[in-house]
């Protein structure tokens, strides 16, 4: 399972209005574990950023003069991406902007070269309805330091929000996940399979003291009922195209 954390830097909020991306950057998970192949870009957008968003990102018209344009890193970019899910927060927002800069190339939209697009702004808002959720936030709350986070950068974002993925997800689930991408890593094509059809599996029968302690707590449930509780209730008989 390949993912990617994305994030970019603008010159300012609105793509339709002619804000470009100056800065992109992806770090790479596969199996839920940081590979180090990450994908990063400063991207020069052929135009200043607004005052608002140079504060946040720092980065001036003058160091970006020599930086490539994104024509000249979209082919980089696509085979990078190509069929891996992409992790951001709040993705309409950089998915807005990637889809404009496709577009000025004539390209289809990012969905179209990627897998799952997954917005952990969306998925924190549904952990946490009511409570702020930005990344810096995210990262207070599961203990994440962002302490050399003084500018926004696509990277280091990145790298951030890869952290709290992974803090945000890590259920049963995604154990299981840890536990496949371990013996994948391990590569080990000759380790002994259990064949589970031949297990014998041991069956201990209740004693007539369990059975009867047994009877008395479902005696008690049907009073309190008044009625027969579930687990006296017999299954309904098969019919005929139950069993067809």
């Amino acid at each position: 399972m390949r993912q990617l954390i994305l994030d970019t830097e603008t010159t300012g909020l609105n793509a339709r209005g002619g804000d470009r991306i100056l800065e992109l950057g992806c770090v790479e998970l596969v199996n839920r574990r940081l590979t180090g192949n990450n994908l990063h870009f400063y991207i020069n957008p052929e135009r200043d950023s607004d005052p608002g968003a140079l504060a946040v990102h720092g980065l001036t018209t003058e160091f970006l003069s020599d930086k490539p344009k994104f024509a000249e890193v979209i082919d980089q970019f696509r085979d990078f991406i190509q069929d891996a899910d992409l992790i951001i927060h709040n993705a309409p927002f950089d998915i807005g902007f990637l889809d404009a800069e496709f577009a000025l190339l004539g390209l289809p939209p990012v969905s179209m070269h990627c897998g799952e697009i997954i917005d952990t702004l969306a998925q924190a808002k549904q952990m946490f309805p009511g409570k702020r959720n930005s990344l810096d936030a995210l990262c207070d709350r599961f203990g994440i330091s962002n302490a050399h986070r003084t500018l926004h950068g696509a990277l280091l974002d990145s790298e951030l929000l890869a952290e709290v993925y992974l803090a945000m997800t890590r259920g049963q689930e995604s154990l299981v996940i840890d536990m496949l991408g371990e013996a994948q890593a391990g590569g080990d094509t000759h380790a002994p399979r259990v064949a589970l059809d031949s297990l014998e599996l041991v069956v201990i029968a209740a004693s007539d003291d369990e059975s009867t302690a047994h009877e008395a707590v479902l005696d008690d449930l049907d009073k309190a009922l008044k009625g027969a509780s579930v687990w006296r209730l017999e299954p309904a008989p098969a019919t005929v195209e139950q069993t067809a």
